[in-house]
């Protein structure tokens, strides 16, 4: 039987921009190795299955090459396709169970989605072994949390002109690194980013929704007001509005789908 696969751009509010995620709505949960195999024919950065499971949905997230335990931007495009296929009235909020516990979106009166996620504070650390030479220059602060390697720049072209040598960022293990400085002065932005993860399978990540689990408290503490947003600077792009609250994060964005189709595989 044919099964409906969508393809929705997250953190965007036009097509081809933000980060491109699919997503595969089903009634109950499948097999790993199918997941993995879909995943790695849509050969997005993540691919999101989801079904129903008690009072909400399960949740889980493959790259073409791993399952993730924490994917923002397919949480976002999951919960945008409930909602605008009618499998999930807008008014009510997304739950779903996932390898990071229980995530929650909800459709805010702006179009935009909140989600509430898990803060994974970095913590600063001695740089790997080979960073600079991984980076082309020398770190302003380096840290990690228990997924990423948290990097600082000195400043925000610093970061836009960056070409981190890919298997340099493979060695370094973890799942990737983020990358991150303040935005400029004038900037409809207050921080930067970028996240490198070749070690999972995507080398550069256009808009990173779990990166910023790491840089809403990190960014918080130094500019030390809230919300702050994000701009992630990849070759698409897209803004992520953070906001810490109560030991969790709530990340906002919009999502435009831009696929519709069957998967008869």
């Amino acid at each position: 039987m044919p099964t409906s696969l969508y393809q929705v751009d997250a953190f965007s509010t036009r097509p081809f921009g933000g980060n491109p995620a699919a997503v595969c709505p089903l009634a109950e949960e499948p097999q790993a190795g199918w997941m993995q195999s879909v995943a790695a024919e849509m050969n997005l950065s993540e691919t999101a299955f989801v079904w129903p499971r008690g009072e909400g949905f399960g949740l889980r997230w493959f790259t073409p090459t791993v399952e993730v335990d924490l994917c923002g931007h397919a949480t976002l495009a999951s919960a945008h396709v409930l909602w605008t296929s009618g499998r999930l009235d807008p008014r009510r909020a997304a739950r779903f169970d996932s390898r990071s516990g229980r995530l929650e979106c909800r459709l805010l009166e702006d179009g935009r989605v909140e989600m509430d996620f898990p803060v994974e504070p970095p913590e600063a650390c001695a740089a790997p072994d080979g960073l600079e030479q991984v980076l082309g220059c020398t770190p302003h602060w380096v840290g990690r949390n228990r997924m990423d390697w948290l990097v600082e720049l000195e400043s925000e072209p610093m970061l836009r002109a960056l070409a981190p040598s890919m298997d340099g960022v493979e060695r370094l293990g973890l799942r990737g690194m983020i990358v991150t400085a303040r935005g400029d002065a004038g900037a409809d932005h207050d921080f930067v980013s970028r996240f490198f993860a070749p070690q999972s399978g995507v080398p550069e990540d256009p808009v990173t929704g779990s990166a910023h689990c790491a840089l809403a408290p990190y960014w918080v503490e130094r500019i030390g007001h809230a919300p702050l947003t994000g701009f992630q600077a990849s070759r698409r792009g897209g803004l992520v509005e953070v906001e810490p609250r109560d030991g969790r994060v709530l990340l906002r964005g919009h999502a435009v789908t831009v696929l519709q189709g069957e998967l008869l595989a």
